[in-house]
């Protein structure tokens, strides 16, 4: 699966592309550029292999291992744009240094107003401004807000025995969600909240997902399924204006689970799950490269050069912050698990003992099969 969402990441970077470059808004599929196509991807993948966890953890141990796996690269990510990249942007703008710290939006307060993962400033210090796209380092973090908050809704619903049981209460959830998008024009003038309307977009892609994963031991993966929910996912998109994506997010995700399972995979990418670094690091590569003018020497050498060099920050971020991390999380785990199993008595289900799961089956866990992000 590492494949397949490292394949998102990238086609978020070659669409973001065309608007970093001033080169237009780049191919579209029902309104919707490629880069949002391939977050609702990204979302259903998340679905699956969240509500894996949430089956197979306590709410303690999830909380701790969504907590874990998205926060402190994106933490380091802040830090990183305040640290090189805006520091870069503003003495490329002014020849000097002076007056970056205190220069609204001043580099601590970009920091410290998007810690909580809602993006709420995108420019250091009047940075990047001698760009096409300028005003923002980074408009690719404003998803991981979402993300949680699916991670939240999930949390929730995974707590009721009954959704744990049957696939039907997580049915019922993503009818419902599909059902208030289709209906948002009537419903967003009495919250006027675009934080809402975000959500209610991107939801049933998640949920989609987690109806797949409840349904997982029943249908496992096939070709012909496989198949058949790519054909019908396209004819729901085609067909259904609006809202069609939304209401094939489970064919969405079950085609991608199927593509990921026959997809040929480096061993290198099977090892190490670089795809979350790769998507929160190519936008502020692409406005450093469109700082310097690469982008005026064609879109090939722009998308290719960005990403190169994201993918430098992909394995570093990977190597150096999430999979220590991950690590940690793990032999918390396992350190807390022993007395339990000293004292014999058996770990109840779900009380975070259990691997996560991504797949049909429960399986160890790999370092690169922690399950899920944007």
């Amino acid at each position: 699966m590492n494949m397949i969402r490292l394949g998102l990441a990238a086609l978020v970077l070659f669409a973001h592309s065309f608007y970093l470059a001033g080169a237009g808004e780049g191919p579209h599929v029902r309104g919707e550029n490629l880069g949002g196509w391939a977050v609702a991807g990204f979302f259903g993948l998340s679905g699956f292999l969240i509500t894996g966890s949430r089956f197979t953890n306590g709410l303690g141990e999830y909380l701790v291992h969504r907590v874990a796996r998205i926060y402190p690269a994106f933490l380091v990510c802040l830090v990183v744009t305040v640290a090189v990249f805006a520091p870069l942007g503003y003495v490329h703008q002014n020849g000097t240094l002076a007056g970056y710290w205190t220069t609204e939006t001043t580099p601590l307060r970009f920091v410290f107003s998007n810690l909580f993962l809602e993006m709420k400033n995108y420019d250091v210090a009047f940075t990047p401004a001698v760009v096409p796209f300028a005003g923002s380092w980074n408009g690719s973090l404003w998803s991981l807000y979402y993300e949680f908050l699916c991670y939240l809704v999930i949390a929730a619903i995974g707590g009721i025995a009954w959704v744990r049981r049957s696939p039907l209460p997580l049915a019922l959830a993503f009818a419902v969600s599909v059902i208030v998008y289709a209906n948002l024009p009537a419903i967003t003038p009495l919250l006027a909240d675009t934080n809402f309307a975000l959500l209610a977009k991107l939801l049933p892609f998640f949920l989609g997902g987690a109806v797949i994963q409840a349904l997982s031991k029943w249908i496992g993966l096939h070709w012909a399924g496989g198949l058949g929910s790519i054909f019908g996912a396209v004819l729901c998109v085609a067909l259904v204006p609006t809202w069609g994506g939304q209401l094939a997010a489970p064919l969405i995700a079950y085609g991608l689970l199927w593509v990921s399972s026959v997809l040929p995979s480096p061993r290198l990418v099977r090892v190490h799950d670089v795809s979350y670094g790769f998507y929160i690091y190519a936008w502020p590569v692409q406005q450093l490269l469109a700082l310097y003018g690469v982008h005026n020497r064609g879109m090939a050498v722009y998308i290719l050069s960005s990403g190169a060099g994201t993918l430098v920050l992909a394995l570093a971020s990977w190597l150096l912050v999430e999979r220590p991390v991950m690590r940690a999380v793990r032999r918390r785990r396992k350190t807390s698990s022993v007395p339990a199993a000293v004292g014999g008595a058996a770990p109840a289900t779900g009380t975070g003992n259990q691997p996560e799961t991504a797949g049909p089956q429960a399986q160890p866990e790999s370092e690169a099969a922690v399950a899920g992000k944007a």
